[in-house]
């Protein structure tokens, strides 16, 4: 979250939508329709305010606008190394759908999860 810039946030605005909790925010959640799914880009939630259900009312927001667009389901990818976002993820319904390597790698760098709603 604190590498993002004015003109990056901008940018996807322009094909998606930005939400926040908070001023200055908190938390925020970047969404892209990707047919069938509504594709979380970005979930942070500032270290100090984590454990409070932020990341769970941010989900919820995705999945009411996942609704409004008339798609089924939420998409992510986490890395792989980040085996507590894959947990807390799983506590909001979502399940491995799949993984996949970063342009340059020749190893698993990301697990792509799926939630239907």
């Amino acid at each position: 979250m604190h590498r993002l810039s004015v003109e990056g946030v901008s940018e996807h605005c322009l094909r998606g939508e930005v939400w926040s909790i908070g001023t200055p925010p908190i938390a925020c959640i970047f969404l892209k329709p990707k047919d069938p799914n509504l594709y979380i880009s970005k979930l942070a939630v500032e270290p100090g305010m984590r454990g409070q259900g932020l990341a769970r009312t941010l989900i919820q927001l995705a999945e009411t606008r996942a609704i409004a667009l008339a798609l089924s389901g939420l998409e992510l990818e986490t890395r792989i190394e980040l085996i507590e976002n894959h947990e807390t993820f799983r506590r909001l319904g979502f399940s491995k759908s799949g993984e996949g390597s970063h342009i340059g790698f020749d190893r698993t760098t990301y697990v792509t999860m799926h939630k239907t709603i």
